[in-house]
């Protein structure tokens, strides 16, 4: 479902209201009337279009306080959108079709010639077809990417949002998914014997519990709980797969978060697109996507969780190939990789040395883990202060590190870079002794405010050696 429609405004369900449950064959709606809706018999839930920006319309079912629980999707997963020539219809063949200004059909239930007699909204939320009493389709069983209580979920059914999707496994664990591929959440059964379960059934109970079943072993099990479960069931609630790849329970019909998947939006698989590096600022709980090094370039600047780019692809390279060394950074190891038992150096070289690695993650050195990522693989990061792996990404050389945050931070400064010969020791700055023999180094001085001198030097042509020096306002007197 298209994120936009979790940012809407509560909608205005005042005008040409169906009164009953029933929807008869030949109803249609316009997205030029977006007051005009299906409702369920208690009002409780609307079915109408919504206006996402100025010219685009989409369908969905809403409840009484505008949270949309379910939308047609097109075949990417995201909300199927229309103009506002848009209708949405409940044809006499038993069909419902969405189509677009100029008639071109953008969604359909492949419903025709199954018999369907009538459509109805039902108080739970759920929009029906049936044949006289038997339904055909329901949106129930058809899941876009939330949960309401009184809706199942089986191994049938999968709720989808973007790259990311949720789903109940025959053997009773349910699982948060990237691109169909990497696994990076899971959760099992602690009381349901896998090898027992034949047709486990995930429910939200109305109370913020989510349960799992087995019709079975008529055994059923709680895998999570709101944080306001114990408030009673006359709360309005939901769980939705957002489209950053989390799984969260909302309550009172409106977005209050009361219980996620990940506590960790940085362990989303994939949240800060390819080669993309999630971390935090120390100010903030909202998590941030950068590039690795100034070797790389937003693949959209307006949208940090695209991921990122080489500015000079490897194979492209000029000059030499390195190792861009990240700190306290670990690259998802989701998928199978090459695994070896080799120190943090070994780490490096062996995948520098390798015409297949482009990426590898040193867990510590004290355990010498050591995994090797081989092309094309996905460069998922996440950088903190907790983490004691040590991450490299074959880049074109020199590295070019990320400002400092006293670079970074604006103001009054102003910056030079200079090209400096030394040999043997640089007396000239006593805290520094560089190696013997003869170098060229780039240099970088910066005066922030009267806050102090920074100086960087990095080797030329290699990356390997950088060193910076912070001399404070008292030590340049």
């Amino acid at each position: 479902m298209n994120l936009l429609l979790l940012l809407l405004p509560p909608l205005l369900f005042i005008t040409t209201t169906t009164s009953t449950a029933t929807i008869p064959p030949g109803s249609s709606l316009y997205a030029s009337n977006t007051s005009q809706t299906w409702s369920s018999p208690n009002n409780a839930f609307f079915l109408g279009f919504t206006r996402v920006d100025p010219t685009s319309y989409v369908i969905s079912i809403s409840t009484a306080t505008g949270v949309p629980i379910w939308t047609t999707v097109n075949r990417t997963t995201s909300a199927a959108v229309v103009d506002s020539g848009g209708v949405f219809q409940f044809l006499s063949n038993g069909n419902l079709r969405l189509v677009n200004g100029s008639g071109a059909t953008v969604w359909t239930s492949n419903t025709a010639k199954l018999g369907v007699t009538s459509a109805s909204l039902d108080d739970t939320g759920n929009l029906v077809l049936a044949a006289n009493t038997f339904a055909v389709w329901s949106s129930f069983e058809n899941p876009t990417d939330t949960l309401v209580p009184s809706q199942n979920l089986t191994v049938n059914q999968t709720l989808r949002s973007g790259v990311y999707s949720f789903q109940l496994l025959r053997d009773g664990n349910i699982t948060l998914t990237w691109n169909e591929s990497v696994v990076y959440w899971k959760q099992g059964s602690s009381s349901l014997s896998a090898s027992n379960v034949t047709s486990p059934t995930l429910r939200l109970q109305p109370n913020g519990i989510l349960t799992l079943s087995d019709a079975s072993s008529r055994r059923s099990e709680n895998v999570a709980y709101a944080n306001d479960y114990d408030v009673g069931a006359d709360v309005v609630r939901f769980m939705r797969l957002g489209s950053d790849g989390n799984l969260r329970m909302y309550s009172g019909g409106t977005t209050a978060m009361t219980w996620a998947a990940l506590a960790d939006q940085c362990q989303v698989y994939g949240y800060c697109g390819n080669m993309g590096i999630c971390s935090y600022m120390e100010s903030s709980s909202s998590p941030i996507c950068k590039c690795p090094s100034l070797n790389f370039e937003a693949v959209d600047v307006n949208d940090r969780r695209k991921g990122c780019k080489r500015k000079v692809e490897v194979e492209n390279c000029a000059g030499n190939v390195t190792m861009l060394e990240l700190k306290q950074t670990n690259f998802f190891t989701f998928q199978d990789q090459q695994i070896v038992t080799i120190g943090i150096t070994a780490c490096r070289g062996n995948c520098l040395s390798s015409t297949s690695c482009f990426a590898s993650t040193s867990l510590s050195d004290t355990n010498a883990w050591c995994y090797m990522k081989n092309t094309p693989d996905f460069v998922s990061g996440y950088q903190g202060p907790v983490l004691h792996s040590t991450s490299f990404l074959k880049v074109c050389g020199p590295v070019q590190p990320k400002p400092s945050p006293l670079e970074q931070s604006g103001g009054d400064k102003k910056c030079w870079k200079l090209r400096v010969w030394a040999g043997g020791v640089v007396a000239t700055i006593s805290v520094m002794a560089a190696s013997a023999g003869l170098f060229c180094f780039h240099t970088r001085i910066c005066i922030a405010g009267q806050r102090g001198l920074r100086i960087s030097l990095e080797q030329e042509g290699s990356g390997l050696f950088t060193e910076e020096f912070y001399l404070t306002e008292q030590q340049l007197r």
